[in-house]
């Protein structure tokens, strides 16, 4: 199976786009941390080789991706949904919003952005083209996802130090039974999200209903168990 190619990005550009950006999310299915965006501007004269969807990637080779990719992109840019606006704008919206910001944080403005998904945020300073399963179809898309990835890793193992007993560094957020079983007893820390729950699960699950939902169920239940 052939891995992300370049071709939307050269359709854009015969067409009239000089910059074409791809975009990617991770951390939508945690039960903490934020949601992490990354927005990338590849050169098609000096494309980065292996250039994958993250989740297909061992770590060792999704960090040395990641600094081929700063070495040679034209632009990159990473932004986070804190825990407190998944909270406020639920999941998807939250995602939305922050999307929009990664793509105005570039320092060159894109004529189109390929994005891995059913949606185009609003407000974005240009064109936005969804691509179901962009990450594994669009090379710029599959940067952006292990940019996304790598740099949202790396914050939650830095929360782990801070706060060592729901196990951050291992399962960045996810609702392992590691993790569920630290709620438990610890209940849930400033970087948990309050509007989360374990679908299936009774309160005294998640710490005595710390975690239960505070906007529409259906937008923000989850049952990961493991990293996407």
């Amino acid at each position: 199976m052939s891995g992300p190619h370049f071709d939307f990005e050269r359709e854009a550009m015969a067409g009239g786009c000089r910059f074409v950006a791809g975009v990617d999310e991770v951390g939508r299915g945690p039960l903490a941390g934020p949601v992490g965006v990354a927005a990338v501007i590849l050169d098609p004269d000096d494309l980065p080789e292996g250039l994958d969807d993250s989740k297909a990637l061992p770590e060792a080779k999704r960090d040395a991706l990641k600094a081929v990719i700063f070495a040679k992109a034209i632009s990159v840019s990473v932004a986070f949904a804190s825990a407190e606006e998944i909270d406020r704008y639920n999941i998807r919206g939250a995602t939305l919003r922050v999307m929009a910001r990664v793509v105005a944080a570039l320092h060159i403005r894109p004529d189109l952005v390929l994005i891995d998904g059913r949606d185009v945020p609003d407000g974005l300073v240009c064109r936005g083209r969804p691509i179901i399963g962009g990450d594994a179809l669009s090379m710029s898309i599959a940067a952006a996802s292990i940019v996304a990835k790598t740099t949202r890793d790396a914050l939650m193992r830095n929360l782990g130090r801070d706060f060592p007993g729901y196990g951050f560094d291992g399962h960045a957020g996810y609702a392992t039974a590691f993790h569920r079983k630290a709620l438990t007893s610890l209940g849930p820390c400033p970087y948990h999200r309050r509007s989360f729950r374990l679908r299936g699960e009774g309160a005294d699950a998640v710490g005595r209903g710390d975690l239960a939902p505070t906007g529409p169920a259906s937008e923000n239940d989850t049952t990961s168990t493991a990293p996407a």
